[in-house]
């Protein structure tokens, strides 16, 4: 017995070690300490996400990051820091949220070489998508978000939903106004159902402008968010830029432009088809809800998924589902929504 009490005990001492021995280290040396400093944030705030979300420790001397933790772990923080020092080399500016978009970029690449020196991962962040207008450059902060913006530059079609907060409506905003600026499109047109249960607007004050203004008024966000507001007040003057209800939709032909429709939920599959039927020539169409919020009445039956169950085989036509581990809008938005689909 008492043999066998030493050798537990020797055990147990040995623990510590074998835990010591199975962490990795690594060492990153930049070369500007002006950098080096927007890098780590204010109070090395930008460091503390990582540290916190990869469950490594790193230590900083000047220009020199030290990292201790598991192999994979510090792999991906390595990569992380050295893509996002290669942002700001380039001039751009990092935060908070493309610390955690290169973590979720990074999280999801395959190790190519975790144990290696250089730590290196395929498919990197270095390879997530952007966004590129005059006022701001708009960068995926998910896989999902990269594979959305790249369906927006090969398809002619998309469909893309899931929960709120994954930038569904953001994204497809912000490329139909980067291509108005590139003069890829002529046109911007952006609807959605003005009432979620049958446009029923009479009851509301005002002309038809007002009346249906706060339903709408979610894509009027995305546009000052990405356009300059002198932009946005000229194409909404002159018609180059078009918000309307869907029920406005019905009749025309819209060609030369990028098309998106917002909450496509609450569309029933008559409106969903006459919506997609106007697609003309030279245009893109983006079509954005989430399923779990249908508003309809009862009786009525949403089109977006029977829509996209019945294109999903045609050519030029993709489908991007985004989930509960996608939402970008905060932390706390992702587990209301992770609460919600455990519960149905």
């Amino acid at each position: 017995m008492w043999s066998d009490g030493r050798q537990l005990a020797q055990t147990k001492a040995l623990e510590p070690q074998q835990a010591l021995e199975d962490l990795d280290r690594r060492v990153i040396t930049f070369d500007d300490n002006r950098l080096v400093a927007a890098l780590l944030g204010e109070y090395d705030a930008n460091l503390a996400v990582l540290e916190d979300r990869l469950g490594v420790e790193a230590v900083v001397q000047g220009n020199v990051v030290t990292l201790a933790g598991q192999p994979h772990a510090c792999a991906v923080a390595m990569d992380v820091l050295q893509y996002l020092y290669s942002r700001l080399e380039k001039g751009e500016a990092i935060g908070p949220g493309e610390i955690d978009g290169a973590i979720r970029h990074a999280q999801a690449a395959p190790p190519a070489s975790a144990g290696t020196a250089n730590g290196s991962l395929e498919n990197s962040p270095r390879d997530v998508a952007q966004i590129r207008t005059r006022k701001r450059l708009i960068t995926s902060r998910s896989p999902a978000q990269s594979a959305y913006i790249k369906a927006l530059e090969d398809e002619e079609l998309i469909f893309s939903t899931g929960p709120a907060g994954t930038g569904k409506t953001y994204l497809a905003v912000a490329y139909a106004a980067a291509c108005l600026e590139r003069g890829v499109a002529d046109r911007l047109i952006l609807s959605r159902p003005a009432v979620e249960a049958g446009e029923r607007l009479g009851f509301l004050p005002g002309d038809m402008r007002e009346k249906v203004d706060p339903y709408l008024r979610p894509l009027y966000d995305a546009l000052y968010d990405v356009l300059a507001p002198d932009r946005v007040e000229r194409g909404l003057e002159n018609g180059v830029i078009e918000i309307a209800p869907l029920a406005f939709m019905r009749g025309r032909t819209l060609t030369n432009a990028i098309v998106i429709l917002d909450e496509a939920q609450n569309c029933t599959p008559m409106q969903i088809k006459m919506f997609l039927t106007r697609l003309g020539e030279n245009s893109k169409m983006v079509v954005t809800g989430d399923p779990t919020q249908v508003d309809l009445p009862p009786g009525q039956s949403s089109g977006l998924n029977q829509a996209i169950e019945l294109l999903r085989s045609i050519e030029g036509i993709t489908h991007i589902a985004f989930t509960s581990a996608d939402v970008v809008r905060r932390e706390l938005v992702s587990r209301i929504v992770a609460a919600y689909e455990s519960s149905s």
